[in-house]
């Protein structure tokens, strides 16, 4: 059984993020995007909103203090 924490969640490709917008563009609903890539609805519906309003599907930065792991993984990479 999948619990809410063993969940792991990925980012989809550029490719895949363009692929989506492309055929929204062309009409098609979340829906059938949805069924007809396998990915889920709501992911859809997410990758349309934030080309909506930013007009791009490159991964945008996040806010926040980054992460303690990560400033440890940067610093043995300098």
């Amino acid at each position: 059984q999948l619990t809410a924490r063993a969940m792991v969640r990925r980012e989809l490709p550029k490719h895949q993020r363009d692929l989506i917008v492309e055929r929204y563009r062309s009409g098609e609903g979340y829906k059938i995007i949805s069924k007809a890539l396998d990915i889920p609805w709501n992911t859809v519906k997410t990758i349309i909103i934030k080309w909506r309003k930013y007009g791009t599907t490159v991964t945008l930065p996040s806010t926040g203090h980054p992460s303690k792991m990560y400033e440890k993984t940067t610093n043995l990479l300098m």
